[in-house]
């Protein structure tokens, strides 16, 4: 049975405080929520933020657990019931995105064996319909080129910060953009994650909260060199300067602050490449799952 996309829960049915938004620690999630855990946004109640990797986000959104939370795009037609997805602190590759490494010079067969960052990550998706016959194992996405280089894998698909920086043994069997472009037909940039919200809010903190989140990334990207600088000297990043900025023009850029219409294209792709391949239920359209326009064009009068 298909979710009510305009449905939100009564006022008297929510909590009115605070609301917990989990996010990634990586650093383009890091950079998009930090502008609100700084103090540089205003927020409608007070936000309390958990940060852990995204499958464990995953798995935390199927059960509910979070007012906001951090999700690989794969995932959402599964929990449409439950929430609605946000317009901003999106991640899209843009040519670019996850990489499946393998040691260089070595041959993988069909059935190879491979470490994935999880079963509801957007690359486990495409990497399963790709390769119908690798054995999956599924692991922290820190574990993943270790396990590659120690040979308990034949493969892995690195994500994150991995994909700029890894060991000189290993090489990319193949860049998952490739698949997502012979997929999708290409033309359109690849959905990574993105944030949801849950439906049991009412509908006038649901449209504060996102507006708050959407304020937060563009102050985040509109004060880049500040923030990043902050979050390096406090250590709450774990790569260097360098890597963060070329990080940070990939995943946390002008694009992450309100999907456009060619994103929004491309996320019905990706969900009518899942609903073909088997991994939905249905197709639906990521539009129809938002808050609903007409509620924050009335606010903004």
């Amino acid at each position: 049975m298909n979710a009510d996309p305009n449905r939100f829960d009564r006022p008297d049915a929510a909590r009115l405080s605070p609301l917990t938004v989990a996010h990634s620690p990586d650093a383009d999630d890091i950079f998009m929520y930090y502008a609100v855990k700084f103090g540089w946004v205003d927020t409608p109640v007070p936000f309390v933020n958990v940060a852990d990797d995204i499958e464990t986000l995953n798995e935390a959104a199927l059960a509910g657990r979070y007012d906001v939370c951090a999700i690989s795009f794969a995932l959402y037609p599964k929990i449409r019931d439950a929430y609605a997805l946000l317009r901003t602190a999106v991640s899209f590759g843009e040519g670019y995105g996850p990489k499946l490494i393998k040691k260089k010079g070595t041959r993988l067969r069909r059935n190879f064996k491979v470490a994935l960052s999880g079963r509801h990550t957007t690359n486990a998706m495409l990497f399963r319909i790709a390769y119908p016959e690798a054995r999956i194992v599924y692991k922290n996405f820190l574990e993943i080129e270790e396990a590659v280089l120690s040979g308990e894998v034949h493969a892995g698909v690195l994500i994150h910060e991995s994909i700029l920086d890894f060991d000189e043994s290993l090489e990319v069997e193949r860049e998952l953009w490739d698949v997502w472009e012979e997929l999708g037909g290409g033309g359109l940039p690849l959905p990574l994650g993105g944030m949801v919200l849950r439906r049991s809010l009412p509908i006038t903190r649901a449209i504060a909260v996102e507006e708050s989140l959407i304020k937060a990334v563009d102050v985040a990207n509109r004060h880049r060199s500040l923030l990043a600088k902050m979050l390096l000297e406090r250590g709450l990043v774990r790569i260097d300067a360098k890597t963060l900025d070329t990080y940070l023009d990939l995943y946390a850029n002008d694009r992450s602050v309100e999907m456009d219409a060619t994103q929004l294209e491309a996320l019905d792709t990706l969900f009518r490449i899942g609903y073909e391949h088997g991994f939905y239920e249905c197709p639906i359209r990521a539009e129809d799952f938002m808050i609903p326009g007409e509620y924050r064009e009335a606010r903004e009068q």
